[in-house]
Order: C-alpha cells, then structure tokens, then sequence
C-alpha cells in the first residue's frame, strides 16, 4: 500500500497556475500573502512540480519558510517566516492553536442551522485521503456560521455560504466536514456529492474555499496582527 500511495503522489502533476501571489503584509521578519487557487505550498517530489508558493517566493526571499500550508485547491491568506527564529515562534502559535484562521466556503444544499460545530474524528486513508475514524482518528473540530443561503434562478441548485474557523487543523479537514453532514463544498475534486442530481464538483471549476483571515501574534513586536482577503 505504501509503495502505491508514493506511486499516486509522484504521478500527479499540477496544471500550470498563471495567477501571481499578491503580498499583503511585509517586513523584515514575515510576510502574510494571498496564495491563488491552484498552486501547490511547497514544491513536490515530481520535477513537473517545481512551482509552488515556496519556490516562487524564495527568488526574492532567500530565506522564506512555510510556517503552515493550504490545500492546492484553497486560496487565501498564509504567513510565511523569513527567518529561523520567526518560523519557530510562528510554528509554537499554530501548534499551541492561538492562531485565529476562517475560511469562506460555498456548499451544495441548504444548512438548516445558522450556526453550528462539526466534531468529527479524522485519520489518514489511501492517497490523497482522509477518512472518519472513531476509533484512531485525531479529534477534528469546525464552528460554522451561515451567511447566505443562494438558489440559482435557473436550475434551482441551492447553495450556501459560510464562515468556517476550524478549531483544529487536520489534512482537508473541511471538506470532509462539509461532506460528512451532507453539504460538500463546491467545486471539490476528492470528497464531491452528488444530491437530487447535482453533482457538487461539477459546479465550480475550482475548491470554493478560501482563507479570508489570519490572527496572529507579531514574533518579534508582540502585536496582534489580523490580516484579510475577500
């Protein structure tokens, strides 16, 4: 299984993304950047893999670090060290979870509740993966807050937005949230529904969720620092 997992993983090559990485925040010892959909964290294994936001970034940034990462498909807000001593500082927030995250979502159907917590246990499954564990899984947590409830004048295919703050930060923690209630964020390409005939993916040529805003505390000045992408 191991062998056919590195086997998935070398073998998928990422279409080429033209959008540019927009910087919203810079000084000496971090950056906060608006990452576009479509563009890997880190460069992967597969030389076709080459670009990514690391890459691109240390062209200008020697010593830029990847504190966290987002998913190929997620766009939005991410923190990237330009120091050792930052990333450890900045790595200790996450790992403590004192670091705020939302995210903006469009999900397939519409939520009954307007706000509400997913507590669902997530583990490891085959390559790209995850699934619900009970038993193993690692506690996985996300409050949501709806804030429109959409239906297409056309076809009828209801929709809804919300503001996701997971309170934990598992691998594809939210789309497998959304799914496991029934609600599959759009334009998903690993865990898609199909509801009264809508296909969830289909709807979007990309993942529908975005990292609107980041809370964090400055390394080196101590001050708290929000940043925001709509």
């Amino acid at each position: 299984m191991k062998n056919n997992t590195r086997t998935l993983a070398d073998n998928f090559i990422a279409p080429p993304c033209h959008e540019k990485i927009q910087v919203l925040h810079e000084d000496e010892s971090l950056l906060v950047i608006n990452k576009p959909s479509g563009l890997l964290s880190l460069s992967g294994k597969n030389p076709a893999n080459k670009d990514s936001v690391h890459y691109r970034l240390v062209q200008d940034y020697p010593g830029a670090c990847m504190v966290h990462r987002l998913d190929f498909g997620t766009s939005g807000v991410m923190v990237v060290a330009l120091h050792k001593s930052v990333n450890a500082h900045l790595t200790k927030q996450f790992q403590t979870r004192s670091i705020t995250k939302n995210y903006l979502a469009t999900l397939l159907g519409h939520l009954s509740d307007d706000v509400g917590i997913i507590d669902i246990p997530l583990a490891k499954a085959d390559f790209p993966y995850q699934k619900v564990c009970y038993s193993t899984g690692k506690p996985a947590q996300s409050h949501y807050q709806v804030l429109e409830r959409l239906q297409d004048p056309e076809n009828e295919t209801k929709t809804t937005r919300v503001l996701f703050s997971p309170l934990t930060g598992r691998t594809h923690q939210l789309r497998v949230h959304s799914r496991e209630i029934g609600h599959p964020i759009i334009g998903c390409d690993l865990y898609g529904l199909t509801i009264d005939g809508v296909d969830s993916q289909l709807l979007a040529d990309r993942l529908m969720l975005h990292a609107c805003s980041l809370t964090f505390e400055h390394p080196e000045t101590g001050e708290k620092i929000c940043m925001e992408s709509t």
